[in-house]
């Protein structure tokens, strides 16, 4: 396995891994992993299950303390820094996340700005602004004093993300965000995370796992399995037959994408399970 364009180490990068060795208990999921998050854009992580694309993603939002190796934000070790002050720079959409019993979506969304907050620096009116527009972007406005348990599964990921569009950190991970919403809703969350990228600055590492969503949204693709990055770099680049075969075990076509003319892939057949890794 190659990758198409090997890591090397920028210093203008605000979020990196070097020599990443990740484990549950016993059971080592990367070992010696490097990887670079570029500056200002939208990466995706795409890769079969179980090859350590979450356990990276968590990794790097310092919930997985990593066996060996480091994660820099902003050249600096991410375990040497102060709370708040990772929360304030990076904000995190995880799998599965778990409201309070009872909270409203108004209350869920406001805990985003809760890095902001300090002794002197109490629940301002741009505090109150930023909540509504994160609500109001995300569709749930109209939701604000509904109980989150109540809520469909995608109405509650998409409050999810309010909340972290709330926090209103430079740096933006998403794991499985699409998970829950039916295919409209989908593309509306991803078209809204590119807004934030391209308006407002952001940048933001998603974890996907539909290819052709991943082509048409990343400006930077890293594939990974068995803990392995097997490639990096932009979608013309890395969406190749040759990887889609070696990662995922699968034959495909890539064709132009008649919309954006990004790389899009047709399936084929997949290859039999003694013939890939």
């Amino acid at each position: 396995m190659t990758s198409t364009m090997p890591p090397h180490h920028d210093a203008a990068s605000p979020l990196r891994g070097e020599c990443l060795t990740l484990s549950y208990e016993a059971r080592q999921v990367t070992r010696d992993l490097d990887v670079q998050i570029p500056d200002g854009q939208v990466t995706v992580i795409i890769g079969p299950n179980a090859c350590g694309k979450s356990t990276l993603l968590r990794a790097l939002a310092r919930l997985l303390k990593p066996q060996s190796g480091r994660v820099l934000l902003d050249g600096r070790d991410i375990r040497d820094q102060p709370t708040r002050e990772v929360a304030r720079r990076l904000g995190l959409l995880p799998q599965s996340p778990l409201a309070p019993a009872g909270i409203c979506v108004a209350d869920l969304v406001a805990r985003g700005r809760f890095p902001h907050q300090t002794l002197l620096r109490q629940w301002s009116g741009e505090d109150e602004r930023v909540v509504w527009e994160a609500m109001r972007q995300t569709g749930v406005d109209a939701l604000a004093q509904q109980p989150v348990d109540a809520l469909s599964g995608g109405q509650r990921q998409r409050v999810w993300l309010a909340m972290a569009i709330a926090q209103d950190t430079p740096l933006l991970l998403l794991d499985e965000p699409t998970t829950y919403l039916d295919i409209a809703h989908q593309y509306e969350l991803l078209e809204l995370c590119r807004t934030l990228n391209r308006t407002r600055g952001r940048t933001l590492v998603m974890v996907l796992h539909d290819l052709n969503q991943a082509a048409r949204y990343a400006d930077h693709i890293i594939a990974m399995k068995a803990g392995e990055i097997v490639a990096s770099g932009p979608p013309q680049a890395v969406i190749a037959e040759t990887l889609i075969e070696t990662v995922f075990g699968m034959r495909a076509m890539i064709v132009p994408d008649p919309v954006t003319a990004t790389p899009m892939v047709i399936p084929i057949a997949a290859m039999p399970a003694d013939s890939h890794g």
